[in-house]
């Protein structure tokens, strides 16, 4: 059996073609119904938090209102892509309320075909074709969900590969000619990624009843046939009412028959050829034309079930095998794909999905081999494929002995175990089990984006709430934190989540310069500390006789995070202050000596004319357990996973670094210490997120007089987004002139401490920064 085309295989070889033939764009679209917490079909509308339907690139519906389609955009890397749609699906369901992801292709339990909602649009033409095809096709059919895998190849390989081979007169020839020979192979041999990828073998008794009457049920409830491993690709799933042949030799060809189809009012539209590949173009609007004359940009595989095993439904090594299986279809020798052809392959689909792969092929040149037989076959191919193109990858190899494993062993396909399962307990306890399970896992990682945890965390809030709203964004400088945003015509550039063009670039150096700024704040009667600006450490340390036995603060002059901050509130040596300041000189060339103040420190976040969210920040402390020492207890307290370095968490793991240790020593204290059980020791006097401190939500317990202030230092400083550092003796007490004082204002800062504070409430001010940028 010769299955590959080896001098096709040479010539990518000889001109070392391998990398960009592995290259390619790569996007998932998946459809989850939602349900209630029952398990019953969600009949609520689609939620407003992902604003448009139809504008929104990333969260839309399909033909329910209850049914949600997450849409990747095409990305470079199978693990881009893969994570992406994990982050859509955390997206989604932290912000469903009372209602889950339902985990399977087939339905939840549905209510009377009427009452199931049909989508509502705010185009009537689309909302006139949902309905017709509701009544044409059934609204329960409708509701079968899926995954659809999209692949494009790497321009830079269909380009060099077009200029060796000189077969075709221009290049849209030549690529159009590479997709439909792909197309065409994978139509034919479709039966073997159905069998793979297959996993809904079992369905609720409230699915359509022609279905349910011919199945069988150890319940009543759970209904299946034998061997059947996915009803979304069966004649009880969602299919055209009848076999339609078109050609796929050509654009023009296949163009031709779909005009000829929808002429003859066999499709309402190109839309309801439900192929299970579809040849795809760059715009997607008009597709007849666009493949005329710009050509096939894309292909989408249509027919892969979720799988109920995986929190997004598909796994990364499926994704890879069916990009391995599409390479396969490359080197694949071409064969015809005539209506007789297109015939046999729809017959072994139907074949496969309902008998398995035990059975003998249709097709005459095949007719010897079993299905089984030749899905091995294909797999010692694809292993040979691999060698020749990437000797030494490994991680290829596992992943084809694992899908030959399936083929060898019926019982380690999906669709088997998710049987067995179900068999356990019932079709609507299994899944909605797993939907729970899979939203608890979304909760918990709702701070973060998947596939970006390289940036800071306040970055990945601010791209999470953009996604969500339909806002599109582009990484400009990954390292940076630099992204664009765009809405229709409207962009905007943001660099660490709150560097906005809302605010001027003399505004950043006001805040930025806290000699500046204090001078600013006093002009417009705000009390601040009073205090001392030093050039050079000589100098600073003349004033060790003046403020002796006086609390003081010793920091840069320009500084973020808390960093090269002291603060002496008992007595010092002139030793620790000269330590003091040598650690603050390491920061800025200018170094600041103030006043301490009292009371406690709470960090306002104005944005706009608003107090989004107030926190006190509890220094970084450990508690006491009679047994552990300091050191032990900090190192246990750092395993929490909310805790992390770099700002990619919600907390900042505690430093044992020479400010802690000076702290403790001017307390009495070292590391070896083991304080008694239930006793709070402080590791600092500064209570900045950055150095491990605890962020307790205020917001709704200040005085409205103090939210004022704070709005007045922004608006001070021409500020827009600011972070107010405000040191207030009593919070049960209204502001006056003497019981507080603004001891910072920050350019910068975190959104991530008032979206997941240690205690209180999320205060969305990813959300608050896209209001103020995009209304």
């Amino acid at each position: 059996m010769n299955l590959l085309n080896r001098e096709l295989l040479q010539v990518v070889i000889d001109n070392g073609l391998q990398n960009d033939l592995l290259r390619g764009l790569f996007g998932l679209e998946k459809e989850n119904v939602r349900v209630d917490p029952d398990g019953k079909l969600a009949l609520t509308p689609h939620p407003k938090a992902f604003g448009s339907k139809t504008e929104n690139p990333y969260i839309q519906t399909d033909f329910s209102e209850s049914q949600i389609e997450m849409i990747t955009p095409a990305l470079d890397s199978i693990e881009a892509t893969y994570h992406f749609m994990e982050a859509l699906h955390d997206i989604v369901s932290v912000e469903l309320k009372g209602e889950y992801l339902w985990p399977s292709s087939n339905p939840p339990m549905l209510p009377e075909e009427k009452e199931i909602p049909i989508a509502r649009m705010s185009d009537p033409i689309a909302d006139s074709y949902r309905g017709v095809l509701a009544d044409k096709y059934g609204r329960k059919r409708q509701l079968l969900s899926g995954i659809h895998y999209n692949f494009s190849f790497d321009e830079k390989f269909l380009t060099r590969l077009y200029a060796i081979q000189e077969q075709h007169k221009d290049y849209k020839e030549f690529k159009d000619a590479i997709y439909f020979k792909v197309t065409r192979n994978l139509l034919r041999y479709r039966w073997l990624l159905i069998y793979l990828t297959g996993a809904s073998p079992v369905f609720d008794n409230t699915y359509m009843e022609k279905c349910v009457r011919l199945a069988d049920s150890h319940d009543n409830k759970s209904y299946y046939f034998p061997i059947m491993n996915s009803l979304r690709n069966s004649v009880c799933g969602y299919r055209n009412e009848k076999s339609y042949y078109v050609s796929f030799n050509s654009a023009n060809e296949y163009v031709h028959d779909l005009n000829r189809l929808i002429q003859q009012n066999e499709l309402l539209s190109v839309k309801e050829f439900y192929s299970p590949i579809r040849l795809k173009t760059s715009k997607g609007i008009n597709l007849c034309q666009e493949l005329v004359e710009d050509g096939v940009a894309y292909l989408e595989l249509r027919f892969i079930d979720i799988n109920p095993l995986h929190k997004i439904g598909i796994s990364k090594e499926m994704m890879h095998f069916i990009h391995l299986f599409i390479l396969f279809m490359v080197f694949k020798a071409d064969e015809s794909f005539d209506e007789e052809d297109q015939r046999i392959a729809n017959i072994n689909q139907d074949q496969m999905i309902m008998e398995g792969i035990k059975g003998y092929l249709n097709e005459p040149e095949y007719s010897q081999f079993t299905m089984e037989e030749m899905a091995l076959a294909f797999i010692e191919k694809m292993k040979e494929m691999v060698q020749l193109l990437f000797p030494g990858n490994e991680d290829y190899g596992q992943i084809l002995d694992g899908e030959k494993q399936k083929i060898l062993h019926a019982e380690l396909n999906v669709a088997s175990i998710v049987k067995t399962e179900i068999h356990q307990s019932s079709y609507l306890t299994y899944h909605l089990e797993k939907a729970k399970k899979y939203a608890r896992q979304s909760s918990q990682n709702g701070y973060r984006f998947a596939g970006y945890e390289d940036l800071e965390l306040s970055t990945q809030l601010l791209l999470k709430a953009a996604v969500k709203r339909g806002i599109r964004f582009k990484l400009v400088d990954r390292e940076e934190n630099f992204v664009l945003l765009s809405q229709g015509n409207h962009r905007e550039y943001v660099k660490q989540a709150t560097k906005t063009s809302l605010d001027s670039y003399s505004t950043v150096l006001i805040m930025e310069n806290k000699v500046v700024t204090k001078d600013v704040l006093k002009q417009h009667g705000i009390r601040v500390p009073s205090g001392k600006a030093f050039q050079s450490l000589e100098e600073a340390m003349f004033a060790y006789e003046t403020y002796r036995g006086t609390p003081i603060v010793i920091k840069p002059k320009s500084t973020n995070f808390g960093l090269g901050i002291t603060i002496f509130n008992q007595e010092y040596s002139r030793e620790e202050m000269e330590k003091a300041f040598r650690i603050a000189f390491t920061h800025d060339g200018t170094v600041l000596l103030e006043e301490f103040m009292t009371g406690r420190e709470y960090r306002f976040l104005v944005m706009g004319d608003e107090v989004v969210g107030i926190l006190h920040r509890v220094p970084a402390n450990v508690v006491g357990d009679g047994i552990h020492t300091i050191e032990q207890l900090v190192h246990t307290k750092n395993k929490d996973p909310l805790r992390g370095k770099g700002y990619k968490t919600p907390l900042e793991k505690i430093q044992l670094g020479e400010a802690e240790e000076m702290f403790l020593k001017n307390h009495g204290m070292s590391w070896n210490d083991r304080p008694p059980a239930g006793k709070i020791i402080y590791l600092r006097e500064n209570s900045n997120i950055s150095t491990g401190g605890d962020s307790i939500d205020l917001t709704d317990e200040i005085p409205d007089s103090y939210k004022e202030l704070a709005i007045q230092s922004a608006k001070a400083a021409g500020a827009a987004i600011c972070g107010v550092d405000m040191m207030i003796d009593s919070i049960e007490e209204e502001a006056g002139d003497t019981n507080y004082s603004i001891i910072e204002l920050n350019f910068n800062p975190a959104i991530h401490i008032h979206c997941y504070p240690f205690t209180g409430k999320n205060r969305r001010a990813d959300e608050k920064i896209l209001d103020l940028l995009f209304g």
